[in-house]
């Protein structure tokens, strides 16, 4: 049986008149959160014709420190295992039987067995990987394309352009050929940008890795086709040239570092308060919010893991709020589904990176619905800003840490502002909630600076156990199920979030002196369930680890230890209690000595399904 696995691989390329190798190897290293199984690179000296190669299972750094190569056009990966577990062997760059066409690839071909079945008969293939039939079909095309003649800039176009049209799946490629003075890049469902610069030029994955280079990047768009040399670029799409706007990044490379923080995860949930009021700038204006489109009635929200935790909290917000029905799926399983959407449906999409391959096939399907589409996205020109009718941007700035914090924190503003956009009230009771929503920085900040006490001690205890459970009721039970995943996701502790009321329907048989229990309580109409839901907990023998309000004395007398953050109306508590749950477990992981930024099997973005 096939096996088929995600891929969130960063691949790079540079073309200019510098040394290609360290501009090479500075990026990937900033998209390095993208793979890190394996990494490879080449450098083509163009003077004499020469290209060198290195794969391995170094890190970038260690590339960084031992290769000299010199040359100034180079292409480079790192990478998340897909097809072929992770060896020199399966590691990019893949080339041709000739050595002279090479390809780095993020993406998966879904037809490779069938094509490589074909290619076997003249080709000798050296790794696992699905990538490898690419760089053997461009040698086959462009031995046909040479008895046409052309010139040979078009003969290689058209040799990419033919050997694309072979492949079903997903790819961001880019193609470097010995002798020629350029790169061939290429995309489809999977993202890839080039950055201009002053006689020179750049491919990426990801912003991050060009933004010591330049701010300035083209997104190149489905079935693109580019032809990238130091002094120009060539784009076309079904073989007719077009044009693609160059964009003015608003980041800068210090957005993207670590900026004295031991981890970038870390830095990115001490930047959460940062996220918040940057967020509600670009919505608020002197008379309320604009957020630019009619939400209509009837919402469904499309997402997936952290993104999806953000929709099931705008589910009860907006409902809380604004009073109208909202649907929540998780994208991977709505496109599969049969569910039938009527035309009067909004269908708003979430993604961190606007590149989520399961978001955008849902977001497609809502539009053959003819349902009103909307993205909320962290990142400018994204894929699904091209597909939805509007675009909603979280304004988090770049996240590199794999686990998101600040991103799902925007995310939440966002889904306040929309309630109150969509609510129909007062003035004088919108100008109230809105100060409530200018606090939100001040009770994240005050989470923040109180977080060496209690978070950390209560970390320290979770660090010694093996499997923990998150519960929460209302709008505080996305919240469980959030913090259970950042748990899971770096300290490789078994976390499960549940409804503080199931947990008698079945869980409650795991429940030992063995499995402590983190609760989250606020102020609203179950906090008394909730209270009780406790006391049920205990009984079983469990620890209880409570976040709780200021003020709070209730709760003391049944749990075993309290995180205690700022109170605040109800219906905003999600945001305290999330970034006390963010530090909770990037203060585990790192009492655990976990790769934080890097965790096991895991990338930032899933590009494809």
């Amino acid at each position: 049986m096939a096996v088929w696995w995600c891929d969130m691989c960063g691949i790079v390329g540079y073309v200019g008149e510098r040394e290609a190798l360290p501009i090479v190897l500075g990026s990937l290293r900033r998209i390095e959160y993208r793979g890190y199984d394996s990494c490879g690179v080449l450098v083509q000296d163009s003077a004499n014709e020469q290209i060198y190669i290195h794969k391995g299972l170094e890190s970038i750094g260690e590339l960084m420190e031992k290769l000299h190569y010199h040359g100034t056009i180079g292409i480079g990966h790192t990478r998340w295992a897909t097809h072929g577990m992770p060896s020199v062997r399966n590691a990019h760059p893949h080339l041709d039987c000739s050595g002279e066409i090479a390809v780095v690839h993020n993406g998966i071909i879904e037809n490779f067995q069938s094509l490589k079945e074909g290619l076997l008969r003249s080709c000798r293939f050296r790794s696992d990987t699905d990538t490898e039939v690419i760089p053997h079909l461009i040698e086959k095309m462009l031995e046909r394309a040479r008895e046409t003649g052309k010139p040979y800039d078009a003969l290689l176009k058209e040799a990419v352009r033919e050997s694309l049209s072979y492949l079903k799946g997903s790819y961001a490629i880019i193609v470097a050929i010995k002798g020629f003075d350029g790169l061939i890049a290429a995309r489809r469902e999977s993202p890839l940008i080039i950055g201009l610069g002053d006689r020179e030029n750049f491919i990426a994955s990801d912003v991050p890795a060009v933004l010591e280079q330049t701010n300035r990047v083209i997104y190149l768009e489905e079935g693109d086709i580019a032809v990238v040399k130091k002094d120009g670029i060539q784009i076309e799409n079904g073989a007719v040239e077009v044009t693609r706007v160059a964009r003015v990044i608003p980041w800068t490379i210090e957005d993207a570092e670590k900026g004295g923080y031991e981890h970038f995860m870390l830095k990115e949930i001490h930047e959460e308060p940062k996220a918040i009021i940057d967020t509600l700038r670009g919505y608020l204006t002197e008379t309320g919010i604009e957020l630019g489109f009619d939400a209509g009635h009837e919402i469904l929200m499309v997402a997936c893991g952290t993104s999806y935790y953000a929709a099931l909290c705008g589910k009860y917000i907006i409902e809380h709020i604004a009073r109208i029905p909202v649907h929540v799926e998780l994208a991977s399983e709505f496109n599969y589904s049969d569910t039938v959407l009527g035309d009067d449906t909004t269908v708003m999409a979430i993604t961190q990176s606007g590149e989520t391959a399961d978001t955008l096939m849902a977001l497609k399907k809502a539009k053959r619905f003819g349902c009103r589409t909307v993205a909320i996205t962290n990142v400018l020109g994204s894929s699904v800003t091209r597909i939805a009718d509007d675009t909603v941007y979280i304004r988090a700035g770049p996240e590199i840490g794999v686990a998101a914090t600040k991103s799902f924190i925007a995310q939440l503003v966002i889904l306040y502002l929309l309630g109150f956009y969509i609510a129909d009230m007062p003035g004088h009771e919108l100008e109230s909630w809105l100060g409530e929503l200018k606090r939100l920085p001040q009770l994240a900040q005050m989470v923040i600076d109180d977080s060496n006490t209690a978070i950390r001690a209560n970390a320290r205890y979770l660090a010694g156990f093996e499997n923990v459970f998150f519960v929460g009721r209302g709008v505080n039970l996305p919240v469980a199920l959030e913090g259970a995943l950042k748990l899971k996701e770096i300290s490789y502790i078994h976390a499960e979030g549940y409804a503080a009321g199931e947990l008698k329907h079945g869980p409650f048989a795991l429940l030992t002196d063995a499995t402590p229990v983190v609760a989250i309580l606020s102020y609203d109409n179950v906090y008394e369930k909730t209270l009780g839901n406790i006391k049920e907990i205990k009984a079983r023998g469990a620890p209880v680890i409570a976040v709780a309000v200021d003020g709070d004395e209730e709760v003391e007398k049944y749990v075993d230890a309290v995180i205690r953050v700022p109170a605040s109306r109800a219906i905003l508590s999600p945001i305290p209690n999330t970034v006390a749950l963010h530090l909770l477990a990037y203060w585990t992981a790192n009492t655990r000595g976990c790769e934080i930024d890097k965790p096991r099997n895991l990338a930032k973005s899933v590009t494809v399904e």
